[in-house]
Protein backbone atom coordinates (compact mmCIF):
# COMPACT_ATOMS: atom_id res chain seq x y z
CA UNK A 1 0.00 0.00 0.00
CA UNK A 2 2.86 2.44 0.72
CA UNK A 3 5.03 1.47 -2.35
CA UNK A 4 8.09 2.70 -0.28
CA UNK A 5 11.47 3.75 -2.28
CA UNK A 6 14.83 3.98 -0.83
CA UNK A 7 17.53 6.51 -1.95
CA UNK A 8 15.18 8.70 -3.44
CA UNK A 9 16.09 12.06 -4.73
CA UNK A 10 14.42 15.66 -2.75
CA UNK A 11 16.27 18.18 -5.13
CA UNK A 12 13.13 18.96 -7.25
CA UNK A 13 10.91 18.69 -4.07
CA UNK A 14 12.05 21.58 -2.09
CA UNK A 15 11.89 24.95 -3.43
CA UNK A 16 16.11 26.04 -2.27
CA UNK A 17 16.84 23.36 -4.89
CA UNK A 18 19.31 21.76 -2.38
CA UNK A 19 20.73 18.40 -2.86
CA UNK A 20 19.19 16.24 -0.42
CA UNK A 21 18.25 12.01 -0.32
CA UNK A 22 15.39 10.33 1.19
CA UNK A 23 16.30 7.24 3.31
CA UNK A 24 13.12 6.03 2.13
CA UNK A 25 10.07 7.84 0.06
CA UNK A 26 6.48 7.58 -0.80
CA UNK A 27 3.52 9.46 -1.67
CA UNK A 28 0.10 9.42 -0.09
CA UNK A 29 -2.71 9.57 -2.92
CA UNK A 30 -5.41 8.25 -0.17
CA UNK A 31 -6.40 8.81 3.27
CA UNK A 32 -6.32 5.00 4.17
CA UNK A 33 -2.71 4.78 3.38
CA UNK A 34 -1.72 7.14 6.23
CA UNK A 35 -2.78 4.66 9.00
CA UNK A 36 -0.27 2.48 7.05
CA UNK A 37 1.78 4.98 7.32
CA UNK A 38 2.04 5.48 10.84
CA UNK A 39 1.94 2.09 12.04
CA UNK A 40 5.05 1.31 9.63
CA UNK A 41 6.86 4.41 11.28
CA UNK A 42 6.23 3.49 14.41
CA UNK A 43 6.97 -0.38 13.98
CA UNK A 44 10.40 0.31 12.54
CA UNK A 45 10.85 3.51 14.76
CA UNK A 46 11.52 5.24 11.99
CA UNK A 47 11.03 9.79 11.92
CA UNK A 48 7.99 10.67 9.29
CA UNK A 49 8.76 13.95 6.99
CA UNK A 50 5.55 15.13 5.26
CA UNK A 51 6.07 16.69 2.63
CA UNK A 52 3.81 19.12 0.44
CA UNK A 53 5.49 21.56 -1.68
CA UNK A 54 9.05 21.67 -0.35
CA UNK A 55 8.76 25.68 -0.32
CA UNK A 56 8.86 26.06 3.47
CA UNK A 57 11.73 23.39 4.18
CA UNK A 58 15.65 23.30 4.36
CA UNK A 59 16.97 20.59 4.15
CA UNK A 60 19.60 18.20 5.14
CA UNK A 61 21.73 16.32 2.49
CA UNK A 62 20.23 13.27 4.09
CA UNK A 63 16.86 13.05 5.26
CA UNK A 64 16.50 9.69 7.94
CA UNK A 65 13.78 7.75 8.05
CA UNK A 66 10.99 8.57 5.57
CA UNK A 67 9.83 11.16 3.71
CA UNK A 68 5.82 11.05 2.82
CA UNK A 69 4.63 13.60 -0.16
CA UNK A 70 0.62 14.40 0.23
CA UNK A 71 -0.66 14.23 -3.10
CA UNK A 72 -4.57 13.96 -1.90
CA UNK A 73 -6.69 15.51 -4.41
CA UNK A 74 -10.24 17.05 -5.13
CA UNK A 75 -12.12 20.27 -4.30
CA UNK A 76 -15.77 20.04 -3.64
CA UNK A 77 -18.60 22.55 -2.55
CA UNK A 78 -20.18 21.63 0.84
CA UNK A 79 -22.82 24.43 1.11
CA UNK A 80 -23.84 27.86 -0.28
CA UNK A 81 -25.74 30.95 1.25
CA UNK A 82 -26.47 33.59 -0.62
CA UNK A 83 -23.64 35.70 0.22
CA UNK A 84 -21.29 32.23 0.87
CA UNK A 85 -19.48 29.49 -0.13
CA UNK A 86 -18.05 26.52 1.92
CA UNK A 87 -15.54 24.70 -0.22
CA UNK A 88 -13.43 21.55 1.24
CA UNK A 89 -9.49 21.00 -0.51
CA UNK A 90 -7.52 18.39 -0.55
CA UNK A 91 -4.02 19.01 1.47
CA UNK A 92 -2.10 18.26 -2.00
CA UNK A 93 -3.32 20.49 -4.07
CA UNK A 94 -1.58 23.40 -5.39
CA UNK A 95 -2.18 26.80 -3.13
CA UNK A 96 -1.80 29.34 -6.01
CA UNK A 97 -3.59 26.98 -8.70
CA UNK A 98 -6.08 26.60 -5.90
CA UNK A 99 -6.90 29.96 -5.34
CA UNK A 100 -7.21 30.76 -8.75
CA UNK A 101 -9.40 28.04 -9.74
CA UNK A 102 -11.49 29.42 -6.75
CA UNK A 103 -11.29 32.90 -8.33
CA UNK A 104 -12.44 31.42 -11.49
CA UNK A 105 -15.47 29.84 -9.91
CA UNK A 106 -16.68 33.21 -8.33
CA UNK A 107 -15.99 32.23 -4.72
CA UNK A 108 -13.87 35.30 -3.32
CA UNK A 109 -11.94 36.11 -0.48
CA UNK A 110 -8.14 34.44 -1.28
CA UNK A 111 -6.71 36.98 -3.69
CA UNK A 112 -4.23 38.26 -1.61
CA UNK A 113 -2.74 35.20 -1.20
CA UNK A 114 -2.52 34.12 -4.46
CA UNK A 115 1.09 32.87 -6.02
CA UNK A 116 2.39 31.52 -2.31
CA UNK A 117 3.95 28.52 -3.24
CA UNK A 118 3.54 25.09 -1.42
CA UNK A 119 0.41 23.10 -1.03
CA UNK A 120 -2.79 23.59 0.34
CA UNK A 121 -2.13 21.47 3.45
CA UNK A 122 0.77 23.01 4.36
CA UNK A 123 -1.01 26.34 4.34
CA UNK A 124 -2.61 25.91 7.92
CA UNK A 125 0.88 24.91 9.35
CA UNK A 126 2.12 28.39 8.47
CA UNK A 127 -0.79 30.38 8.89
CA UNK A 128 0.07 32.05 5.50
CA UNK A 129 -0.46 35.55 4.72
CA UNK A 130 0.08 38.19 2.73
CA UNK A 131 -1.19 41.45 2.13
CA UNK A 132 -3.77 42.10 5.29
CA UNK A 133 -5.19 38.97 5.03
CA UNK A 134 -4.35 35.16 6.84
CA UNK A 135 -5.45 32.15 6.26
CA UNK A 136 -7.11 31.77 9.44
CA UNK A 137 -9.44 34.82 8.42
CA UNK A 138 -10.93 32.14 5.64
CA UNK A 139 -10.26 28.77 7.50
CA UNK A 140 -13.90 27.09 8.91
CA UNK A 141 -12.17 23.99 9.75
CA UNK A 142 -8.89 21.65 9.15
CA UNK A 143 -9.58 18.39 8.80
CA UNK A 144 -6.71 15.73 9.56
CA UNK A 145 -5.43 12.03 10.94
CA UNK A 146 -4.83 12.30 14.33
CA UNK A 147 -1.72 10.16 15.19
CA UNK A 148 -2.16 10.07 18.97
CA UNK A 149 -5.86 9.16 18.72
CA UNK A 150 -5.35 6.90 15.66
CA UNK A 151 -8.37 8.26 13.99
CA UNK A 152 -9.61 10.77 11.45
CA UNK A 153 -11.01 14.10 13.52
CA UNK A 154 -12.06 17.52 12.52
CA UNK A 155 -10.41 21.13 13.89
CA UNK A 156 -12.05 23.85 14.76
CA UNK A 157 -10.24 27.73 13.93
CA UNK A 158 -9.70 27.64 17.38
CA UNK A 159 -8.39 24.45 18.10
CA UNK A 160 -5.90 25.05 15.38
CA UNK A 161 -4.38 28.33 17.67
CA UNK A 162 -3.19 30.40 14.98
CA UNK A 163 -1.28 33.01 15.28
CA UNK A 164 1.63 35.09 13.30
CA UNK A 165 2.90 32.82 11.09
CA UNK A 166 2.45 29.61 13.78
CA UNK A 167 -0.54 27.12 14.72
CA UNK A 168 -1.13 24.15 16.74
CA UNK A 169 0.80 21.80 14.15
CA UNK A 170 3.69 24.12 13.90
CA UNK A 171 5.22 24.82 17.12
CA UNK A 172 2.35 23.26 20.10
CA UNK A 173 1.95 19.46 18.67
CA UNK A 174 4.07 19.15 15.78
CA UNK A 175 3.55 16.11 13.84
CA UNK A 176 0.97 14.87 16.22
CA UNK A 177 -1.49 15.65 12.86
CA UNK A 178 -1.68 14.93 9.15
CA UNK A 179 -3.38 17.33 7.21
CA UNK A 180 -5.89 15.55 4.95
CA UNK A 181 -8.00 18.61 3.56
CA UNK A 182 -8.81 22.18 4.48
CA UNK A 183 -12.54 24.12 4.45
CA UNK A 184 -12.53 27.72 3.78
CA UNK A 185 -15.97 30.16 3.66
CA UNK A 186 -15.61 32.48 1.36
CA UNK A 187 -17.51 35.52 -0.93
CA UNK A 188 -20.11 35.33 -3.63
CA UNK A 189 -20.02 38.90 -4.18
CA UNK A 190 -17.23 41.06 -5.10
CA UNK A 191 -17.30 43.35 -2.42
CA UNK A 192 -14.94 42.22 0.28
CA UNK A 193 -11.94 43.32 -0.84
CA UNK A 194 -8.65 43.87 1.62
CA UNK A 195 -6.32 46.91 -0.02
CA UNK A 196 -4.86 48.01 2.94
CA UNK A 197 -1.32 48.04 1.68
CA UNK A 198 -0.46 51.43 -0.18
CA UNK A 199 1.63 49.67 -2.93
CA UNK A 200 -1.49 47.08 -3.22
CA UNK A 201 -4.05 49.84 -4.01
CA UNK A 202 -2.33 51.25 -6.34
CA UNK A 203 -1.22 48.61 -8.35
CA UNK A 204 -4.90 47.60 -8.45
CA UNK A 205 -6.27 50.99 -9.35
CA UNK A 206 -3.80 51.38 -12.01
CA UNK A 207 -5.01 47.86 -13.49
CA UNK A 208 -8.72 48.95 -13.02
CA UNK A 209 -8.31 51.78 -15.18
CA UNK A 210 -11.52 53.69 -14.65
CA UNK A 211 -13.38 50.70 -13.51
CA UNK A 212 -14.30 49.43 -10.40
CA UNK A 213 -11.69 47.19 -8.47
CA UNK A 214 -12.35 43.83 -8.69
CA UNK A 215 -11.17 40.22 -6.59
CA UNK A 216 -9.52 39.64 -10.52
CA UNK A 217 -7.86 42.92 -10.39
CA UNK A 218 -6.53 41.86 -6.64
CA UNK A 219 -5.58 38.80 -7.37
CA UNK A 220 -3.63 39.90 -10.99
CA UNK A 221 -2.02 42.95 -8.56
CA UNK A 222 -0.99 40.29 -5.45
CA UNK A 223 0.50 38.24 -8.58
CA UNK A 224 2.45 41.68 -10.01
CA UNK A 225 3.73 42.75 -6.87
CA UNK A 226 5.19 39.42 -5.46
CA UNK A 227 6.76 38.63 -9.40
CA UNK A 228 8.47 41.84 -8.84
CA UNK A 229 10.00 41.18 -5.93
CA UNK A 230 10.39 37.31 -5.06
CA UNK A 231 12.05 35.28 -7.60
CA UNK A 232 11.17 32.19 -8.67
CA UNK A 233 11.75 28.77 -6.92
CA UNK A 234 12.36 27.36 -10.65
CA UNK A 235 14.94 29.59 -11.54
CA UNK A 236 16.90 31.10 -8.31
CA UNK A 237 16.45 28.33 -5.36
CA UNK A 238 14.66 30.11 -2.67
CA UNK A 239 11.66 29.63 0.18
CA UNK A 240 10.01 32.64 -0.25
CA UNK A 241 10.32 35.46 2.85
CA UNK A 242 12.92 33.64 5.39
CA UNK A 243 12.50 35.64 8.83
CA UNK A 244 8.94 36.81 10.19
CA UNK A 245 8.57 40.26 11.03
CA UNK A 246 9.23 40.57 14.47
CA UNK A 247 6.31 42.29 16.87
CA UNK A 248 7.64 44.35 19.73
CA UNK A 249 5.95 46.70 22.16
CA UNK A 250 5.06 50.39 22.26
CA UNK A 251 8.15 51.24 24.62
CA UNK A 252 10.50 49.18 22.32
CA UNK A 253 8.74 50.66 18.98
CA UNK A 254 9.67 54.34 20.05
CA UNK A 255 13.02 53.95 21.30
CA UNK A 256 13.58 52.20 17.85
CA UNK A 257 11.71 55.34 16.01
CA UNK A 258 13.62 57.99 18.02
CA UNK A 259 16.97 56.53 16.74
CA UNK A 260 16.02 55.52 13.40
CA UNK A 261 13.34 57.62 11.68
CA UNK A 262 12.48 55.92 8.70
CA UNK A 263 11.63 52.81 10.68
CA UNK A 264 9.31 50.53 8.78
CA UNK A 265 6.39 49.36 10.95
CA UNK A 266 2.85 48.80 11.52
CA UNK A 267 0.71 48.76 14.02
CA UNK A 268 -0.56 45.27 15.54
CA UNK A 269 -2.36 44.71 18.58
CA UNK A 270 -0.84 46.48 22.19
CA UNK A 271 2.54 46.89 19.94
CA UNK A 272 3.90 47.03 16.16
CA UNK A 273 5.22 44.59 13.82
CA UNK A 274 8.70 45.66 12.43
CA UNK A 275 9.37 45.14 8.81
CA UNK A 276 12.51 42.83 8.69
CA UNK A 277 13.38 43.61 4.93
CA UNK A 278 14.06 47.07 6.38
CA UNK A 279 16.09 45.93 9.17
CA UNK A 280 18.10 43.21 7.35
CA UNK A 281 18.63 45.95 4.16
CA UNK A 282 18.81 48.47 6.77
CA UNK A 283 22.58 46.72 8.00
CA UNK A 284 24.10 45.97 4.48
CA UNK A 285 22.73 42.92 3.84
CA UNK A 286 20.74 43.24 0.61
CA UNK A 287 22.35 41.87 -2.40
CA UNK A 288 24.78 40.39 -0.53
CA UNK A 289 26.37 36.69 -1.66
CA UNK A 290 28.77 34.09 0.56
CA UNK A 291 29.37 31.49 -2.03
CA UNK A 292 26.91 29.49 -3.67
CA UNK A 293 23.96 31.50 -1.61
CA UNK A 294 23.28 35.15 -0.75
CA UNK A 295 20.38 37.55 -0.21
CA UNK A 296 18.41 38.51 -2.89
CA UNK A 297 18.95 41.73 -4.83
CA UNK A 298 15.37 43.15 -5.02
CA UNK A 299 14.18 41.70 -1.55
CA UNK A 300 16.08 41.36 1.67
CA UNK A 301 13.36 39.09 3.43
CA UNK A 302 14.33 36.50 0.56
CA UNK A 303 17.84 34.03 1.33
CA UNK A 304 18.91 32.25 -2.23
CA UNK A 305 20.69 28.94 -3.47
CA UNK A 306 22.60 30.33 -6.85
CA UNK A 307 23.55 26.86 -7.19
CA UNK A 308 24.94 24.28 -5.45
CA UNK A 309 24.16 25.39 -1.94
CA UNK A 310 23.48 23.45 0.76
CA UNK A 311 21.53 23.38 4.72
CA UNK A 312 24.40 24.85 6.32
CA UNK A 313 25.99 27.69 4.44
CA UNK A 314 21.42 29.20 4.19
CA UNK A 315 21.57 28.36 8.30
CA UNK A 316 25.40 30.16 8.99
CA UNK A 317 24.31 33.09 5.83
CA UNK A 318 21.05 33.52 8.34
CA UNK A 319 23.07 33.78 11.58
CA UNK A 320 24.89 35.97 10.62
CA UNK A 321 22.33 38.44 9.34
CA UNK A 322 20.21 37.51 12.99
CA UNK A 323 23.41 38.98 14.68
CA UNK A 324 23.87 41.80 12.73
CA UNK A 325 20.36 42.95 12.98
CA UNK A 326 20.00 42.10 16.87
CA UNK A 327 23.61 43.98 17.13
CA UNK A 328 22.10 47.38 15.91
CA UNK A 329 18.32 47.05 16.55
CA UNK A 330 18.17 44.95 19.60
CA UNK A 331 15.80 42.53 17.80
CA UNK A 332 15.98 38.59 16.91
CA UNK A 333 14.74 37.72 14.01
CA UNK A 334 12.84 34.11 13.98
CA UNK A 335 13.15 32.37 10.54
CA UNK A 336 9.70 31.10 8.75
CA UNK A 337 11.43 27.97 7.31
CA UNK A 338 11.50 24.44 8.91
CA UNK A 339 14.89 23.32 9.31
CA UNK A 340 14.61 19.29 8.61
CA UNK A 341 16.23 17.36 10.43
Amino acid sequence: MLGLQKQISLRALNSFGFDSVAERYTEITQKAQIPALIDYCQEHALPCLLLGGGSNLVLSAHVPGVVARIRLQGIEVISRSQQTVRVRVAAGEPWHETVSWLLDQGFYGLENLALIPGTVGASPVQNIGAYGVELKDRVTAVNVYDTLQRQFTQLSPSECQFSYRDSLFKSVEPGRYIITSVEFELFLTPDHLVLNYQALQETCTTLAGSLAITPRHLFDAVCQLRRSKLPDPATLGNAGSFFKNPHVNEVKFQALKQTFSSLVAYPEGAGYKLAAGWLIESCGWKGKQFGQVGVYARQSLVLVNYGGGDRSQIEALALQIQDAVYSIFGVWLEPEPRYYP
